[in-house]
This record gives C-alpha cells, sequence and structure tokens, in this order.
C-alpha cells in the first residue's frame, strides 16, 4: 500500500486546522449556534473570506477593533492560503517562489475582503429580521462568484474569461462540502464536533489541490480578453434587488391579508371578535371589512369616530412600542363595541406587534393568538444607533447604512437599518430571541411557519407552542386554502397543530450560512441577565437567569 507523501499530508494537516482549532473552541464555550460555521475555516475563495466577515462584522465594539480585526483576517488568510496554494501545486510546472505568491495572496485576501463585504453585511441583516430572502441575497452572489475568484490565487489576470469546467465543478463540490459539514457539525454531540470538522478541513484541502492544479494546467480559457468577473460582480449586486421581486411570483407569495381575512364574514362557529394586524411595508385604504366584528389594525391609530385610520408603507416603519400602544387602544375598543373575546391575527411585523402586546398590555379579553411568518429567533445580532461611535457592530451598522442607501437611489419607499421597526428588534433582542414562540397563560396560540422559516435562524428547538407548517414563503401562507381553513378552525377553538419532517433537516443545511449570533451577555445595550440565550441552549422559553 502506498503512503500519501509528505507534502500531500502537510496539505491535510493545515487545510484541517483552522476548522479543528474554531470548533474546539465553539464547543468547549457551548456556542451551539455557531458549530455549524467550523468547516469553513480552510475552503475555498470567497468561502473563507465570507466566513471571516461574518464573525468579525457581528463580534467588534469599535472602529478600532474592527480595523484590527480586519487587518489581522486578511493576513491570516493570505498566509494560509499561500501555504495551501504551496502545497497544492503540481510538480510538473515550475512553482512561483513562496515570497511573490504570499504578496499575492495577501493583496488578493484584501481585494476578496472588499468584494465580499457587502454580502456579508447583508447576511448579518437577515440575522437581525430573520428574513429569509436577505440570506439567499446574502448567498447567491457568493454562489455566482466562486468560481471566478477561486483561481485568483495562481493566475495572472484572474479577472479575465471563463473559469474550466472543472474549477466550477470544484466549487460546486465546496458549496456541497461546506453545507453538509455544517448540517453534521451541529447535529453530532458534544465534542464529535471536532473530528467532523477535521474531516471537512481534509476535504478542503483536497479541493484546494484539485482547483489549483486544474487553474494552473489549464491557462487557456474562453473569453480571454473578456472581463468577466466585474461582470459578474456587478451581477451580483441585482441580486438583492430581485429575489424579492421573485417572490411576487410564488404562488401566494404577493397575498395581501385583506385579501384572505377581511372580505368574508366569519362562520357561525367564531365568536370572537378579531384584528388583523399586516406586515412591514402594507398599506390599508380604510375600507371596512364585511363582518363588523372584523377590524384592521392601523399604524396611524383611529379617527374620532374610531374607525381605523388608512395608512401607508411609511407608517408600518413605526417601533414597536409606539404598534403596540395602537393596538391596546384599538383592542379595548373593539371589546367594548362587540362585547366580545378578542382574537388577534397578526402577519410578519404584526405578529410581532401582536405577541409584544400579550408581553406588555394584554387586555383580559383578548385569548387568541394566530402568527404568520413571525420573525422567528429575530435580533440575533446588533448595532448601535448612528449617533454612537462605540457599540458591538458599529462599522457594521453604517456599512448596512451604505447598502441600504445604494439600493434606496433606485426603490422606494426607502428604508434603512435603522428605521424605528428594525431598532426595535435589535434593542429588544433578548426577548425576541427568547420569549417569541413561548406560551401566554390564558391565551391560545399558534404559528403558522413557512418552509423558509427553517433557514432564517440556526438549527434549534424554537418554540414552545404549537405551530403549523407549511411550504411556502414568509407573507405567503394566507394565500393557500388550506391555510385559511386551518385558521377558522382555530380561531373557532379547534387545536391545530403541524409539523413537517423537512423542516429541521432545512435548518441544519442551513447552519453553515447564518451569521454567528451575538452572545446575549455580551452587550451592554441589553439588560443584563433577564434572558436565556438560545445560542447557547439551542432552545427557547428558558429561565431567566
Amino acid at each position: 500500500m502506498r503512503l500519501p507523501d509528505a507534502r500531500f499530508a502537510a496539505l491535510l494537516l493545515l487545510a484541517a486546522l483552522p476548522p479543528v482549532v474554531e470548533a474546539t473552541f465553539l464547543v468547549s464555550q457551548g456556542f451551539l449556534a455557531a458549530q455549524g460555521l467550523a468547516a469553513q475555516g480552510s475552503s475555498l475563495w470567497p468561502y473563507d473570506t465570507y466566513h471571516d466577515l461574518r464573525w468579525i462584522l457581528v463580534y467588534h465594539n469599535s472602529w478600532a477593533s474592527f480595523g484590527v480585526l480586519m487587518v489581522a483576517a486578511i493576513l491570516l488568510r493570505g498566509l494560509l492560503s499561500t501555504g495551501l496554494v504551496v502545497l497544492s501545486w503540481p510538480r510538473e510546472v515550475q512553482r512561483p517562489s513562496a515570497w511573490w505568491l504570499l504578496r499575492r495572496s495577501i493583496l488578493l485576501s484584501a481585494v476578496v475582503a472588499g468584494l465580499v463585504a457587502p454580502w456579508a453585511v447583508i447576511s448579518v441583516a437577515a440575522s437581525v429580521v430573520a428574513l429569509s430572502w436577505l440570506l439567499f441575497a446574502s448567498l447567491l452572489p457568493m454562489f455566482l462568484l466562486a468560481p471566478f475568484l477561486q483561481r485568483a490565487a495562481v493566475i495572472g489576470k484572474w479577472w479575465r474569461g471563463l473559469p474550466s469546467l472543472p474549477v466550477v465543478g470544484w466549487s460546486l463540490l465546496n458549496f456541497v462540502v461546506i453545507t453538509v459539514a455544517g448540517a453534521i457539525c451541529w447535529s453530532v454531540p458534544g465534542w464529535w464536533t471536532v473530528p467532523v470538522a477535521a474531516v471537512a478541513g481534509m476535504i478542503n484541502g483536497l479541493l484546494w489541490q484539485r482547483t489549483v492544479r486544474d487553474a494552473v494546467l489549464e491557462p487557456t480559457y474562453r473569453w480571454a480578453r473578456v472581463p468577466v468577473t466585474p461582470l459578474v460582480f456587478v451581477l451580483a449586486l441585482a441580486v438583492p434587488l430581485m429575489i424579492p421581486a421573485l417572490v411576487q411570483f410564488v404562488p401566494g407569495g404577493s397575498t395581501k391579508v385583506e385579501e384572505s381575512v377581511l372580505t368574508e364574514p366569519l362562520p357561525d362557529s367564531v365568536g370572537h371578535a378579531v384584528i388583523v394586524l399586516a406586515g412591514f411595508g402594507s398599506a390599508y385604504d380604510g375600507k371596512q371589512p364585511v363582518d363588523p366584528n372584523v377590524q384592521r389594525f392601523s399604524y396611524r391609530g383611529l379617527a374620532p369616530d374610531g374607525r381605523p385610520l388608512p395608512y401607508e408603507p411609511v407608517d408600518t416603519f413605526q417601533s414597536v412600542d409606539a404598534s403596540v400602544d395602537r393596538l391596546a387602544t384599538q383592542v379595548q375598543l373593539l371589546h367594548e363595541r362587540t362585547d366580545r373575546p378578542v382574537t388577534l391575527i397578526g402577519q410578519s411585523e404584526g405578529a410581532m406587534v401582536a405577541r409584544t402586546y400579550l408581553a406588555e398590555r394584554r387586555h383580559p379579553a383578548v385569548d387568541t393568538l394566530a402568527m404568520f411568518s413571525p420573525l422567528v429567533n429575530a435580533g440575533r445580532a446588533y448595532y448601535p444607533p448612528p449617533h454612537d461611535q462605540t457599540g458591538w457592530g458599529v462599522a457594521t451598522g453604517w456599512l448596512l447604512r451604505v447598502v441600504f442607501g445604494a439600493v434606496n437611489l433606485i426603490r422606494s419607499p426607502d428604508t434603512g437599518p435603522d428605521e424605528p421597526f428594525i431598532r426595535s428588534l435589535l434593542d429588544d433582542a433578548p426577548f425576541y430571541r427568547n420569549q417569541l414562540m413561548c406560551p401566554v397563560p390564558g391565551v391560545r396560540i399558534l404559528a403558522f411557519l413557512p418552509t423558509t422559516t427553517a433557514i432564517e435562524a440556526p438549527p434549534g428547538d424554537y418554540t414552545e407552542i404549537p405551530v403549523y407548517q407549511q411550504p411556502g414563503v414568509h407573507g405567503g401562507l394566507l394565500g393557500q386554502t388550506q391555510v385559511q381553513q386551518r385558521l377558522v378552525e382555530f380561531v373557532a377553538g379547534q387545536p391545530i397543530e403541524r409539523q413537517r419532517r423537512e423542516y429541521p433537516v432545512l435548518q441544519r443545511l442551513t447552519a453553515a450560512w447564518q451569521a454567528p449570533p451575538l452572545a446575549i451577555h455580551l452587550n451592554p445595550a441589553w439588560p443584563e441577565g433577564q434572558e436565556s440565550d438560545p445560542a447557547f441552549t439551542g432552545k427557547v422559553c428558558q429561565p431567566k437567569k
């Protein structure tokens, strides 16, 4: 049996080292939610840089620390890439000097960091609002850019021409390896995560060897004079704008809450009055529901005659506390008018407002809540308000302001990372991370969760209330007849629950692509010691510390 040569063994050991070190640290700290990231420590460009940036964007608390961490990451990534390239270089081709490769790798590490930064910061935004389309918007550009950036370490004019088919294939395989390894790292118990990360790192080493070899031995490629990589980068910039538009073509993806709930009388089996809370960016023209026992929640409040005021999308940008105050008034008046118990039906932001209301201002008449597409495990990252110059994620906040500012040049209405609703998720993150999906004494609660919710948070047991899981996209379930029937049955008092087998599988398969959550105990902006941290327990509704 022929033993592997020393250089090949060194390649595997070097590629395994970063994942092993990271996995060892995460397991020793009990940091369950981030264990799926460990396998990316030695992956191919740009996934390795995407891994580094997500950690840095979450875990810095000043401009100085952000700068130091960025410089250190670029230098270390350049050094590691140089070692992997040297050990992967085919013997039959003369290799440039290690010093030349080191300078080139450090420079390219800085370039790749600049190219990847917008998508890494969008990944952090996805962890704040728990929206799947933002996660897709951060990940799909990596998928597009990967074959073009993976050859940069060994090809002089890497920005020109199309990558060879083998390089594209190794890029796709690297994506699969990271995804599967992340799922296994999270799924295995305790310290078994470390050997899984080691094996994933060794596979990364094999992929480095094959990618470098194919890039070096196939120096000619199609469209050699065309700057294809910059063109692909421009295409990648359009991804965040394209995904929300594409969601509208998914069946039910553009369904408005009033089209599903407010246009028909309540069945005789329903003895409740109902308030329907639409989501972020919704609008209301003032049209009254068909059933007098049903009322649309208005983000602007009530007219002097007690009717909900029409509102525009910009009115939904207000803070959760402001919406809770208005909901409390509207619940009180509806109960007085109908003399019925009150059911709340909330979608997306409306679900968050309704659940916060139950925690802070609940009227005794409110005994039922149906949440559609709640933002499960939102607030996993943080950045301070723009007037603060320090705080966890301070640079991330400004990068998000730049990204959203650019997007707002071609989109309306203007939105941004400092909308009062977004700040509510940031400032009250411990509650939304630990208590959103918890029971409330005296209230029947059901969460209707689309399949995409499974990929919006790290794996874990994030509910202690009944859930009805259904294939669909965020905000799209109300357009499905089956879901509407289950809603009526639930409001009428029937127990409703359904969990799908693919849901936990999808949670695990996206573990590698989540931004690491900010530990609750680290952030002085959050009330210390009030909530347990699902990032470490893997569960919600745990006793307060």
